[in-house]
């Protein structure tokens, strides 16, 4: 006979390649396919709900290690007892129909009372191509390579459930892959997951859900983004921890606004550092709107809101001198963050965990500069490091039992 290879790719799916015999002296046929691409990372399980004749052209991918299930008929082809098909729901019921009937003659000589329960089984299964009432057809394939086609494509359908799950180690096991026995990295797993954590709003004390993120800055270090909201009252608010310990030395980082564009850098400004604008007589100490990975654009209209929300400077309580100053202050703000106005930019970190882009990177930026210092002994104070001690404490500790 000859077989025929063809590779072809499905839509909305992927690239399988089918593979076809023909037999001339006895007309035997059969069509198999196999995945073109590798196992995935994750298995998938098809449900559809069968309510029509249509569904019943749906195209179906079954490889040889997917499961097919009709629960209403406590029906199942386990792995691996067939080979990779391409063809309809209808199709693989009628394989189904033929694969029962092919030994029946047999069972009919030796054992009549099997072979007419499985006969009244096959009429049920036939019954099902006719959709007196509907079904549920399941695929359920560890590979991740099976497919069952969405007629709407690329809208959801209805009556089609997909779902992705992680592999057991039996279901690994069985499609022959190799178990890593080792640990997983827990950094990187933190790298690709979202973590969420039950906490309370803020703002109006309800319950409400914080979203954690570890996240690599290009050409800097890990950050920790944590991002809370509120459903109740709406209040949304971020911060950000730095990933890494406290540099040996103190960061002063110096930006020459000359630009519009120069809004749109990066920020990282952590809980410990200040801010400065000389221009504007600006400065923001230690814990001044908490840790903030945003633009720099974002960062100084935290500034403005800072100040325009406060009562006691532009509300009610505010004194008309004060009002006046800070209006007025506001205003000049808004310039330097609308690029009418040329100013300096300065973050200062006695921990070395702040940081600002640099758009030349790797190359130098000329209007940024970045000045490394030694902290002081108020700063290592106000880190808690001239109390700390990281050697040697094992043997004072037991030296004081």
């Amino acid at each position: 006979g000859v077989t025929r290879l063809l590779l072809t790719r499905i839509p909305f799916f992927k690239e399988i390649i089918v593979s076809s015999f023909a037999c001339d002296s006895c007309s035997w046929s059969n069509t198999e396919i196999q995945s073109a691409g590798r196992i995935q990372e994750q298995g998938v399980r098809y449900a559809l709900a069968v309510s029509s004749r249509q569904d019943l052209n749906r195209e179906v991918v079954k490889t040889d290690c997917a499961t097919a299930r009709i629960p209403e008929l406590d029906f199942e082809i386990p792995a691996f007892t067939q080979k990779g098909v391409l063809t309809t729901v209808e199709g693989l019921i009628d394989r189904a129909v033929a694969g029962l009937e092919q030994d029946q003659p047999v069972r009919r000589a030796t054992d009549e009372a099997v072979a007419s329960k499985i006969d009244e089984f096959i009429g049920k299964l036939k019954q099902l191509k006719e959709v007196r009432s509907s079904f549920t057809f399941i695929i359920d394939d560890p590979s991740g390579n099976s497919f069952v086609e969405n007629p709407r494509a690329p809208q959801r359908d209805e009556a089609l459930v997909v779902t992705r799950y992680r592999r057991t180690p039996q279901q690994a096991a069985m499609l022959g892959l190799e178990l890593d026995e080792t640990p997983a990295d827990s950094a990187e797993d933190l790298r690709n997951e979202v973590l969420q954590f039950n906490t309370n709003c803020p703002e109006c004390n309800a319950p409400a859900n914080t979203n954690m993120k570890l996240v690599q800055i290009p050409h800097f270090k890990e950050v920790i983004i944590m991002a809370t909201n509120c459903d109740s009252c709406g209040h949304r608010t971020n911060e950000v921890k730095s990933g890494g310990a406290i540099e040996p030395q103190g960061t002063r980082i110096t930006l020459r606004i000359t630009d519009p564009s120069d809004m749109t850098r990066d920020v990282l400004k952590s809980e410990t550092c200040s801010l400065e604008i000389p221009e504007l007589e600006l400065e923001l100490g230690m814990g001044a709107l908490g840790g903030k990975f945003t633009t720099l654009e974002g960062l100084l209209k935290d500034v403005a809101d800072l100040v325009e929300r406060n009562p006691f400077t532009l509300g009610d309580s505010s004194a008309p001198g004060r009002t006046e100053k800070l209006q007025e202050f506001v205003g000049r703000l808004r310039e330097v963050i609308e690029g009418r106005t040329k100013a300096h930019f300065i973050l200062d970190d006695p921990a070395g965990n702040s940081y600002l882009q640099n758009v030349y990177a790797p190359e130098e930026d000329p209007e940024l500069k970045v000045e490394r210092y030694e902290r002081t002994f108020e700063q290592n104070e106000e880190l808690g490091l001239n109390d700390m001690k990281t050697e040697g404490y094992e043997a004072e500790g037991a030296a004081g039992r």
